[in-house]
């Protein structure tokens, strides 16, 4: 766990994403990242500087087989209080819209449940557990697609619902991720989405495993440009 903490420990400084007296929302999909993520924010509550409050919650799409057991039984475990809300949000979007690329719209349905559900339960901050490679495929995504240079920051302040989305995994490479839900043998809820596995998301994945065949180095040399700030600076520093 040394690397994920150094991470979230180094994303926190850069970007200010907690602050004392913070209460922190992990939304929880069940799957490795959030499950990661969940499992290292209770652990830096022992050793970030700002003492924070820490409770997750999930949102339940609709869809079945979706148990939840696992991973309220890790939260009682690792002493965060847990909340499950039930949707409709994917009867909307498979059979009212039956849409035919649902991630985007899906994606901002759960989002606005996740920030209902955090101002509910009196949290102040939506932690996600986004790390660096979803970063890099976002931007391609915009590049490719949109023709834009953009991707999400790691620290967003939402002023209409006064709630800040923070991604303390930004800094970290999916591989470790993966490489870490195994050794601690974290409780990986299968997503029952019928579109999981065949997004544009997937293709981007795919492509920079391409490109990083060619040029190894390609997702660090991507993550510095994010950074540049005499270039685009998407990912400005907290000014001190």
């Amino acid at each position: 766990m040394k690397e994920v903490l150094g991470c979230i420990r180094r994303a926190d400084k850069d970007f200010g994403l907690i602050q004392a007296g913070d209460t922190v929302c992990v939304g929880v999909s069940g799957g490795k990242d959030s499950m990661l993520l969940l499992y290292a924010m209770a652990l830096y509550r022992k050793f970030c500087p700002n003492k924070y409050n820490l409770i997750a919650a999930t949102l339940h799409m609709g869809l079945e087989p979706f148990d939840l057991e696992p991973v309220k039984a890790l939260c009682e475990k690792l002493e965060v209080p847990y909340t499950v809300e039930k949707t409709q949000i994917a009867q909307v979007i498979f059979e009212e819209r039956k849409e035919k690329n649902p991630c985007s719209l899906c994606a901002k349905m759960r989002r606005g449940a996740l920030i209902d559900l955090c101002k509910e339960l009196g949290a102040n901050k939506l932690a996600l557990g986004h790390h660096r490679d979803d970063a890099l495929e976002t931007l391609m995504l915009s590049m490719l697609y949109e023709g834009r240079i953009h991707t999400f920051h790691p620290k967003t302040y939402l002023s209409r619902s006064d709630i800040t989305q923070i991604r303390p995994m930004a800094y970290l490479p999916e591989k470790h991720v993966i490489h870490m839900c195994k050794t601690l043998d974290l409780p990986i809820v299968k997503s029952p989405c019928p579109a999981n596995g065949v997004t544009k998301r997937e293709e981007m994945k795919n492509l920079l495993d391409h490109i990083c065949k060619t040029i190894p180095n390609a997702r660090e040399l991507m993550l510095s440009a994010l950074q540049n700030e005499a270039q685009y600076g998407l990912w400005e520093k907290e000014k001190k």
